[in-house]
């Protein structure tokens, strides 16, 4: 009898909302040197502005760093002020007006064209909160048909582009856990996978979920498209440094690698740019020392 097949290895990146004082291209060069295997981009006014001039051009120019550098990508789409600059994460998909929840979904779209440019693997994306004019449960099926139009020309833009959209599950949000994003796949008439997945937050799981984080990541393997990973607390939505948290690290990224997942598995430490170059390199020191010198799982 052969020996069992050992899982692929992880591929690790760092998510670039962590990194917004730096400049782009030296943020990808710092991770390119450190090692990473990719970036989680968010695309953001300091870091290919996805509503200025010239887009096609600038990510051309990304694109070719990014081959140059051996680096893959996954483009994220949670700037906190790119549409609005007096609203968190303004307009969302659940916006009461019909013209905010429409600059969302345009938003979206060029995301797409920005992710198939790139050759990314993925675009991530998140319900938003339901707006004050929603009561749930009195107006939840208002509040899920207004994320079901909004992301239906996403996902049409994302079947052309052959990119899938991963939705991610955010504390808070209408769509919060992965039971939310069952929920929503059903009201969806249950797409394929691989157009309609889901970013796995490792945090969110610890934050909220009832299954422990490594089940999570079991539980959700058939719809894998992007993850993201920092340390977290119970009930607390804080992203942490590693070993700051309570997350039992080694469980989780074997559970990861025993999927199969090939994508990239993206540090998310949105308020840490003040230390992002340190902590990229003690996150990647972290991740490797739970997993094989590649990112695979330890024996």
């Amino acid at each position: 009898m052969s020996a069992p097949t050992r899982p692929a290895g992880l591929r690790f990146g760092y998510g670039t909302n962590g990194l917004t004082d730096l400049r782009l291209d030296d943020a990808l060069a710092l991770l390119a040197d450190l090692g990473y295997d990719g970036v989680g981009l968010t695309l953001d006014h300091m870091h290919l502005d996805p509503l200025a001039p010239g887009l096609a051009a600038r990510t051309g120019r990304v694109a070719r760093r990014l081959g140059e550098l051996g680096l893959g990508v996954t483009v994220e789409t949670g700037a906190r002020y790119v549409l609005d600059p007096r609203r968190k994460h303004g307009p969302s998909l659940l916006d009461p007006d019909p013209d905010g929840r429409a600059a969302r979904t345009r938003l979206l779209v060029r995301a797409v064209q920005v992710a198939a440019d790139l050759g990314a693997h993925a675009v991530h994306c998140f319900s938003g909160t339901a707006p004050d004019d929603l009561t749930p449960p009195t107006d939840a099926a208002t509040a899920w048909k207004r994320l079901e139009e909004a992301l239906t020309p996403v996902l049409d833009a994302a079947a052309t582009a052959r990119v899938p959209l991963a939705v991610e599950p955010e504390p808070g949000h209408l769509l919060a856990t992965l039971a939310d994003f069952h929920h929503f796949r059903r009201v969806l008439g249950d797409p394929d996978p691989h157009l309609l997945g889901l970013t796995l937050d490792i945090g969110h799981c610890q934050c909220l979920e009832p299954a422990s984080p490594a089940d999570c990541v079991r539980d959700a393997a058939p719809w894998l498209r992007h993850v993201q990973i920092e340390d977290m607390r119970r009930g607390v939505h804080e992203h942490l440094p590693f070993g700051d948290g309570e997350i039992d690290f080694p469980p989780v990224l074997d559970a990861l690698a025993a999927t199969g997942y090939q994508g990239l598995t993206v540090v998310e430490l949105p308020r840490h740019s003040h230390a992002g170059p340190e902590l990229a390199r003690t996150s990647l020191a972290f991740l490797r020392g739970r997993t094989g010198k590649k990112g695979e799982p330890t024996p």
